[in-house]
């Protein structure tokens, strides 16, 4: 007897938004930057910091996640990464950088664990018809919370000072843990409260992940793939402004764009994904496009025409931030039963390392050449080492299987 409805839907939209409102928690205090860094006589330049901080205890709650999952439940797990997210958030709204940097830490402790606990609630309670798509909605939470940060708090910046608007934030945070409650019982009672919190389980996810070739595939190139997303956000305003004479304006109008390719591209990726064309042929063939729009940023001129320009970012957009939810589904297929957390969790773990890492090379390469074009050639040829892994895994597959067809 197949599930109702409500079955897939109701944990859907409980993933999305939990998904959204901490992706809004970690981007906050980014948003309103500049405010913060002349209220407290800093550099905004230690935003790179607070992102720093903010994934690094992502990365050690994405290691302790799958143990936890199992233990607690998806539901229970969001909401203490909500609550954590809310003391960040508290404290990052004391003026005082040991406070912060304490906060930048919950905060991030906070996010790590909502995608491997909506990759174990979503891999039980959806159809494998629909893998891929509903993972896909579920992973638009992140930029829609990037544009929830964008639209709500400047607002917020405009009616009360920076600190209160934080400790709105963290309210909401804790509103939606509350609300959350009432369908625990219902999603999480696959829980095992005899589960096991041990220190030696936070090695258990990278120890699986790479124990399975394809599993250590994919989270390779998921490292490379954040590489790429997080640089076009963090460097494509300053390269169109400062290179190709933008004005800011101009260039936000650009980033919107990309953005918008990106919340269009996650749920298209995901439908084609489980219809047409198989997964891991999926992210190859998302691999080879963003390698080619890379490289096609890299050459854009002064007075280059419109329609290829934005035409050109969209797509960029909808492959480097639209990657996402594909990837993960296809890391919940090809886990081991019931450890799609412990596996999300390992892979989780290698592409934060890409935000912590690659961001700065890339900024490096960029500085040492003088201009950001060596950048998007550098990604670029990452996006096509990608494609390259990605087509290898796809054909060993093909082959493996033809093999235990004809044995």
């Amino acid at each position: 007897m197949s599930n109702p409805p409500w079955r897939t839907w109701m944990p859907l939209f409980i993933t999305l938004l939990i998904q959204a409102l901490v992706t809004m928690a970690l981007l906050t205090l980014p948003v309103m930057a500049p405010v913060v860094a002349k209220a407290m006589n800093v550099s905004p330049t230690l935003l790179g910091v607070y992102i720093g901080i903010s994934y690094v205890g992502a990365i050690l709650a994405s290691l302790a996640s799958g143990a936890s999952v199992i233990r607690m439940g998806p539901i229970r797990v969001s909401q203490w990464g909500l609550v954590l997210c809310a003391l960040g958030l508290a404290l990052c709204a004391m003026p005082w950088i040991p406070a912060m940097v304490l906060g930048a830490f919950l905060v991030g402790l906070g996010y790590g664990p909502m995608t491997p606990a909506s990759s174990h609630l979503l891999a039980r309670s959806t159809p494998a018809h629909r893998l891929s798509l509903v993972f896909s909605v579920k992973q638009t939470g992140v930029p829609l919370g990037g544009m929830m940060a964008g639209a709500m708090v400047p607002p917020l910046l405009l009616w009360v000072d920076w600190q209160t608007s934080l400790l709105i934030v963290s309210a909401a945070c804790l509103l939606c843990a509350l609300a959350a409650q009432p369908q625990r019982d219902a999603l999480d009672d696959d829980r095992k409260p005899d589960q096991p919190l041990r220190w030696g389980n936070i090695l258990q996810p990278i120890r699986l992940v790479f124990s399975h070739r394809a599993l250590a595939t994919m989270a390779v190139c998921s490292f490379m793939f954040s590489v790429v997303q997080m640089s076009l956000m963090t460097y494509l305003v300053t390269y169109l402004h400062d290179e190709l004479m933008l004005t800011l304006v101009g260039a936000g109008l650009a980033m919107t764009l990309t953005q918008f390719g990106g919340v269009m591209g996650r749920v298209m990726w995901g439908y084609v994904a489980d219809r047409w064309i198989k997964p891991l042929r999926m992210l190859s063939l998302l691999a080879l496009t963003m390698s080619g729009t890379a490289m096609a940023c890299a050459f854009f001129e002064v007075g280059t025409s419109a329609w290829w320009f934005y035409g050109v970012l969209v797509v960029f957009g909808a492959t480097a931030i639209g990657w996402n939810g594909v990837y993960l589904a296809e890391v919940a297929r090809q886990a081991p039963p019931g450890m799609a957390s412990v596996a999300t969790g390992g892979t989780l773990a290698v592409t934060f390392l890409g935000v912590v890492f690659g961001s700065p090379l890339v900024g490096w390469i960029s500085n040492a050449t003088g201009t950001y074009r060596s950048g998007f050639i550098a990604l670029s040829l990452l996006a096509f080492t990608c494609f390259s892994l990605l087509t290898w895994l796809s054909r060993g597959k093909k082959a493996s299987l033809a093999l235990k067809a004809t044995s």
